[in-house]
This record gives structure tokens, C-alpha cells and sequence, in this order.
């Protein structure tokens, strides 16, 4: 499926996913053989707490100091402005400490198209607003500076690496106070159906040590931890 195909497929969420976590999916994809899928590095969310599961929108950001006067920020407004409800925008910026690439502004543009957050390998800014926004952002820190005339977009689209991770647009991504999660679009059926068979028998479990059954007899029982 390409990316363009992906992109038309949107993520339908089932009852009880919005309680699948980051540390689900890793086990799941764990169990479907697909063991690199977890970013090398957490990146903190603005707010703890926040969660975004959606579908990725890629782009890629690298260093240059060219300038366009009168659109110098053209190619990522296009970019915003393409992205689609349900969709976490992913941006790639080879961990860069040159810039904050995402603020408040685009936030509010991204929530008001129904886009579900973003994760960035780069610096974010304005995050005491975009917290107020209610906007789920994760990134490697946080830095006050422009990108304007130190970096440029120069992919949108494309697969990324961000923490060691290929990501397509299309994949579906899930990110929160744990870590970012990439599900590949071909693996989502199966690993998902594994990652909701283990909530049901986590929540069983949760049940069963809370009422004062031993972990090994619920280990014994279920083999899930």
C-alpha cells in the first residue's frame, strides 16, 4: 500500500482503544515478531499524561540558511494545511538543537484540521500555550528559537527515521509518557488484535492481584504481565 493509499485509510478506533497503551503495543509487536518498532529515546510530552494515537504525517526538516522574504515558512504551512483528521503530525529533524520547529500557532492550525498531536527528534516552543491548547506535543526538549533562515523543509511525505525507527505516513503511531510507539500500516490488523487481546487479559489480571490472588497463580493462569 502506498503512502497516498495509507493516507485515505484512516485509522478506525474500536471501544477500549483509547485505553491501549504504548507499553501494549510494544508487547504486541513484540509477539508479531517485530521487535525495533520503539523510538531509542522517550520524548517528553508537553503535558505528562497526554496520549495521541493516529495515523503519521512525515515531514523532514534539515539545516540551511536560505530565506524566502515573502513565504518563509510556505513549505510547512503547505504541509499543515495537508494534514488530515486522525493524523499525528511526525517531524524529522536528526535530533537537532538548532531550532524550535513547532509552536503554538501550528498547533492551533493542526486541531483545528483534527489532527491528534505531534512528535518531533527536535525542539518544540510556546509550550505553556500549546498545553493550554489541549494539543498532545512530545519532543526531545524545548528551545525559543526560529527555524526561519537555520533549517528548511525538505521532505513531506516520505518515510522518516526519528529514534532509530523507519516511519511511513500512514503508519499508525502512539505516543505517551512512556515512549512513541510506530505500528507499520501492513502489521495493524495483527498487531492490534494482539494489543486488544492483552488489554482484555490485562484488565483481568488487574482485577485478580488486587483482590489478593498471588502473581505467580495469575501468572500461571494467564501469562500476562
Amino acid at each position: 500500500m502506498s503512502s497516498a493509499e495509507a493516507r485515505r485509510d484512516p485509522f478506525v478506533a474500536l471501544e477500549g482503544d483509547e485505553l491501549l497503551t504504548s507499553a501494549m503495543l510494544s508487547d504486541s509487536l513484540d509477539a508479531a515478531g517485530l521487535r525495533h518498532q520503539v523510538l531509542e529515546r522517550r520524548l517528553a510530552p508537553v503535558v505528562p499524561g497526554s496520549r495521541a494515537l493516529g495515523r503519521a504525517w512525515t515531514v523532514r526538516f534539515e539545516p540551511s540558511s536560505d530565506d524566502d522574504p515573502d513565504d518563509p515558512y510556505g513549505a510547512a504551512i503547505d504541509y499543515i494545511s495537508d494534514i488530515r483528521r486522525g493524523e499525528l503530525a511526525v517531524l524529522a529533524t536528526a535530533d537537532s538543537n538548532e531550532s524550535a520547529f513547532w509552536g503554538e500557532l501550528f498547533s492551533a492550525a493542526a486541531l483545528g484540521a483534527g489532527a491528534v498531536g505531534v512528535v518531533t527528534d527536535g525542539n518544540l516552543r510556546d509550550t505553556e500555550k500549546i498545553a493550554g491548547l489541549g494539543f498532545p506535543a512530545f519532543s526531545i526538549s524545548r528551545r525559543p528559537i526560529d527555524y526561519r533562515m537555520r533549517m528548511r523543509v525538505a521532505e513531506v511525505g516520505d518515510p522518516v527515521t526519528i529514534g532509530g525507527v523507519v516511519i511511513a505516513t500512514g503508519d499508525l503511531v502512539l505516543a505517551d509518557d512512556d515512549g512513541v510507539v510506530v505500528v507499520p500500516r501492513k502489521d495493524e490488523d495483527r498487531v492490534l488484535a494482539l494489543a486488544r487481546d492483552r488489554l482484555r487479559s490485562e484488565t483481568t489480571v488487574l482485577a485478580e492481584l488486587l483482590a489478593g490472588e498471588s502473581l505467580r497463580a495469575v501468572w500461571d493462569r494467564h501469562h500476562v504481565l
